[in-house]
């Protein structure tokens, strides 16, 4: 009698166990639309802390970065593998219930059918019936995550480009005076509404790309001084900066660009704010933390550089400093979090 309660006890909560670990697949994956899963959560959580305790015992940036690029490829790699040892443990359960002699047959079963590998077999038409759908399941996982990596490397690349460009425009290391002095090198602000409405489309594409596909976020860029959120946060502080210092008419294309940049970074940092298991400001130093934050001194430097490159000044830096903070105020925190939680290099 007890063991009956067992083995349906068992049935129950494996054929939950394969139902959410499908779901959960399928929300990560198919569906268009940031949904968070828990068990993903939880794969990733895990890896992370790894690389951190790793990471954490590097000497320098460029030692920390060579550790954590290795982190979202292991992550990803992981992910199938734990929805398999999960769906793999909920069809342990459900054969058992099914009258398998004891519960290590029935995870030998599971493993073989699993996996197609076809080494054990067991009589009865329900246990046929299970063994099928579990192959076909298992296919159906590493098909999902097989066919969505050109998908990943494909928004990777198109993310990298804009990075890259903005490295050539912006100086090294960038900052938002000199990507400011780019855009007005012969004097002219009113003809860069090309320039911005390609960032405006690269700022909306990170918005959709980085919530729906959230280890995109992970990947870091091929050199490692650049990074995307660098990038979002070196577009927004020149649009600032423009707005802020410069005496010149406001362009409604770099508005829509600053709105849809603050749009994109609110969004995805609200989608990993309360998810974040790691503490990822102690791989920073002090120093790196405070360049993250420029304040007064920053601004200063940068009004000097603009004057130095002949632009239209406004008449009080200390006005323009006050408009240039409040301003800031609606990205600053987003482009702190996901430098922390990234360990992005500041910008100049």
């Amino acid at each position: 009698m007890v063991e009956n309660i067992s083995r349906t006890l068992a049935g129950l909560a494996g054929s939950w166990l394969v139902i959410t670990t499908v779901s959960g697949a399928i929300r990560s994956f198919v569906l268009p639309r940031n949904e968070s899963v828990r068990l993903n959560m939880f794969v990733f959580g895990g890896v992370r802390a790894l690389f951190n305790f790793a990471a954490r015992r590097a000497s320098t940036y460029a030692h920390r970065d060579r550790i954590l690029a290795h982190y979202a490829p292991v992550g990803l790699v992981a992910l199938p593998i734990g929805w398999l040892a999960l769906v793999g443990l909920g069809y342990t359960g459900i054969y058992w219930a099914l009258g398998v002699k004891d519960f290590t047959k029935s995870y030998e079963l599971s493993g073989s059918s699993l996996l197609t590998l076809g080494t054990t077999s067991e009589s009865g038409f329900a246990v046929n019936v299970f063994s099928y759908s579990e192959a076909t399941i298992g296919l159906l996982l590493l098909t999902l995550l097989i066919s969505y990596l050109p998908t990943l490397y494909q928004a990777f690349s198109r993310r990298e480009i804009v990075v890259a460009q903005l490295e050539l425009r912006a100086g090294t290391p960038p900052g938002a005076s000199g990507l400011l002095r780019w855009l007005g090198h012969d004097g002219d602000f009113s003809d860069n509404d090309d320039q911005w409405l390609a960032w405006e489309e690269w700022l909306v594409e990170i918005d959709e790309s980085h919530t729906s596909l959230p280890v995109l976020a992970f990947f870091r860029s091929p050199q490692a001084g650049r990074s995307w959120v660098t990038s979002a946060g070196l577009i927004l502080d020149t649009a600032n900066l423009l707005f802020s210092a410069l005496d010149v008419p406001r362009s409604r294309q770099v508005e829509l660009t600053f709105t849809a940049g603050c749009l994109a970074v609110n969004r995805v940092r609200r989608f990993f704010d309360h998810k974040s298991e790691t503490e990822p400001a102690e791989l920073r130093t002090p120093e790196e933390v405070a360049a993250a934050n420029p304040g007064r001194a920053a601004f200063a430097r940068a009004w000097q550089e603009l004057r130095e490159a002949g632009l239209p000044l406004r008449a009080s830096e200390e006005e323009a400093w006050l408009h240039y903070k409040e301003r800031r105020t609606r990205y600053a925190s987003s482009i702190e979090f996901l430098s922390q939680l990234l360990l992005a290099p500041a910008i100049r």
